[in-house]
């Protein structure tokens, strides 16, 4: 789908980071529509068509998967891209199970916020389910050990190294090396995409 086929819409409580996405999204070639809290977002929402969502995940008024959730409510989602401070994965992992698209870690690059968008967008355009890609992402989970197998349930329930390490009665270290070896073997080339991955072939935490 080209980017004037769609509305980038913009939620950000903090107005110089509304402008300042706003303002590379439009010189990307994107529409945008900005909104300064989720709750307004949600009065908008059911009017929406075409539409890409990109919030943040910590707001005031309500944090980014409870706007999710809100949205799913009112049968009004769409897809979106949550953007997330380093220490907020676990929150992120949970907008990803409320239906977002991607998830954005502080600082970011330009052009990772615009690919993420561009990805979201496919969903904009009725695709039938690619059952060849869920089959070889299972096929890929099959080859995982027993192990690794743990710390990716682990990883999708968004804990922390430190956390897996405890639950497994092993080093953290140890857990670094297993999560390497699953993005590895997985194919993935971040923990978004492999979460993404985990969560499309139906592998959620033990």
């Amino acid at each position: 789908m080209e980017t004037g086929d769609y509305i980038v819409h913009i939620v950000d409580d903090e107005e110089p980071v509304r402008k300042s996405l706003a303002f590379l999204l439009t010189m990307s070639g994107f529409a945008v529509k900005m909104h300064e809290s989720a709750t307004d977002f949600l009065v908008a929402a059911s009017g929406i068509r075409n539409g890409v969502l990109v919030t943040d995940l910590r707001m005031p008024d309500m944090t980014g998967v409870e706007l999710l959730r809100n949205l799913v409510s009112a049968n009004a989602s769409l897809p979106a891209v949550v953007i997330t401070g380093h220490g907020d994965v676990p929150m992120a992992v949970e907008a990803m199970k409320a239906g977002a698209t991607d998830f954005i870690e502080k600082p970011f690059e330009d052009v990772v916020l615009i690919e993420a968008i561009q990805r979201a967008a496919e969903q904009l355009v009725d695709k039938p389910l690619d059952l060849d890609d869920v089959a070889s992402i299972q096929t890929r989970l099959g080859r995982l050990s027993d192990r690794e197998r743990q710390v990716l349930s682990g990883v999708v329930a968004g804990l922390p190294n430190k956390s897996i390490a405890y639950d497994l009665n092993i080093s953290p270290r140890t857990v670094e090396v297993h999560r390497a070896s699953v993005m590895a073997k997985m194919q993935a080339k971040s923990l978004p995409q492999l979460v993404r991955m985990a969560l499309a072939a139906g592998f959620g935490p033990a």
